[in-house]
């Protein structure tokens, strides 16, 4: 730096030079450092760490992290509600570790009888009574398999199908009607009833796929409406003689289905499985290979993505809305015949769908609407179901606990950020999915 006016240079002000931008033969280099010119660039990410990546921010590890967040949110709550907590609790600074001791044995005990309840039951003589237990899980299962791949399919064309209950009241009361009222030969008896129960679920969630085509109505409005229509018509024919209430009966209720009408068991009369199971495993492998090997399981994702793309493609939006919601009831109709069918030789009321076509939207969201996903899912939830009563028979803690483990894992779910914060997961690469899924919708329409 020189003085402004003389132009003389001012001692001890000499401006450093930047190393970068000395020429490489004109930098004065420490024993072993390596010219800038000369830096090598850094090294890639490893192949190894990127696989690592894409399946640590994938979706399947989020849903089973949001499982495991669940349960532990669940532990908490079971130790706060517990009486023997509370107790230690009181005394807590005198003797701290009466009250660790009696949290571990809240929660060991309670999600003990809670897998002793749907998984085997360790306490039972030999194996063929320790298994019961994981019987039961796929009996209360399959239901949910059926209506969570119904709704799984609704959710892939961009509907969302809420209507399950109304869907299953009517493939329950077309099943069962069948079932009581003919008398035909077994097989053929099962088979009718069966088909009966799922075409009257496909119409009544065709009309919804109808309305959303042609009328533009949001379906959620439609289905909402349409559960009511639906509670409220097999109410007035379970209370109306010679249509679905049983002769010479004030109680709102069906005449018991006929033995050539009921799915025969599995394993045997000692167990509750029946062969609905297998028409859920079925329907499970045919929906994947609708959804991801078919030219309308290619259309019904594309329309999913984008109705105006599709639309501009030459894809009929109108007509993918109506199959869609069709097929939707039909699965879901598949489980409510499965409660009527299955082994219920008492007749039926209005309550028969139990639930599970509320219980299917939260299978689906776990199971991130793939077949295979909502199958395992609903394997988890009919897990829930038999383990919760075991867990309120053996340690009184009330059944209300899994409906909150249920609610947990749809919160978690749908907040995938804060699992991801939760375990210090890495944010997905939104680029090179994008890049992945461009490339296999390029292949998909060269093979179309």
């Amino acid at each position: 730096m020189s003085d402004p006016q003389s132009g003389v240079p001012v001692p001890g002000s000499e401006e450093i030079p930047d190393p970068a931008r000395i020429p490489a033969q004109d930098q004065v280099l420490e024993p072993g450092q390596i010219p800038a010119e000369q830096t090598p660039p850094p090294a890639p990410p490893s192949r190894f760490s990127g696989v690592l990546r894409e399946i640590m921010s994938g979706s399947v590890v989020i849903s089973i992290l949001a499982v495991v967040l669940a349960l532990v949110v669940g532990a908490i709550l079971i130790a706060v509600t517990d009486d023997g907590v509370r107790e230690a609790s009181g005394y807590f600074f005198s003797r701290p570790s009466d009250t660790f001791q009696a949290i571990w044995s809240a929660v060991s005990g309670a999600y003990s009888s809670l897998f002793q309840g749907s998984i085997y039951a360790v306490n039972r003589p030999g194996f063929a009574a320790g298994i019961k237990p994981f019987t039961d899980t796929l009996t209360f299962a399959t239901p949910l398999i059926a209506a969570g791949l119904g709704v799984a399919v609704s959710f892939r064309i961009g509907l969302f199908n809420i209507g399950g209950r109304g869907q299953m009241l009517m493939a329950a009361a077309a099943a069962g009607w069948v079932g009581f009222a003919f008398d035909m030969p077994f097989p053929l008896h099962l088979i009718v009833a069966l088909a009966a129960g799922i075409i009257a679920s496909a119409i009544w969630a065709g009309i919804v796929g109808a309305l959303k085509a042609f009328t533009g109505a949001h379906e959620v409005i439609v289905t909402i409406m349409l559960n009511y229509v639906a509670f409220y018509l097999i109410s007035y024919l379970l209370r109306t003689p010679g249509l679905l209430q049983a002769p010479g009966s004030n109680n709102p209720k069906s005449p018991p289905e006929k033995a050539t009408a009921i799915f025969p068991h599995l394993l045997g009369p000692s167990y509750n499985l029946t062969i609905g199971f297998v028409f859920a495993v079925v329907a499970t492998i045919i929906v994947w290979y609708l959804l991801n090997r078919s030219s309308l399981g290619f259309k019904f994702r594309a329309l999913g993505e984008n109705p105006s793309a599709t639309r501009v493609a030459g894809i009929n939006v109108k007509a993918m809305y109506i199959v869609g919601m069709l097929i939707s009831g039909a699965l879901i109709g598949l489980a409510g015949a499965n409660q009527v069918q299955g082994s219920i030789t008492t007749g039926f009321g209005s309550g028969i769908d139990a639930g599970i076509g509320f219980d299917a939207i939260t299978v689906a969201l776990l199971g991130r609407s793939r077949p295979f996903g909502v199958f395992i899912a609903g394997i988890l939830f009919g897990a829930f179901k038999a383990g919760g009563f075991a867990m309120q028979a053996i340690e009184g803690v009330p059944i209300d606990i899994v409906l909150v483990l249920q609610s947990l894992i749809v919160l978690f779910i749908a907040a995938p950020p804060l699992v991801r914060a939760v375990f210090r997961l890495p944010a997905p690469n939104l680029q090179a999915r994008v890049k992945r899924s461009s490339v296999s919708g390029r292949k998909a329409v060269v093979t179309k």
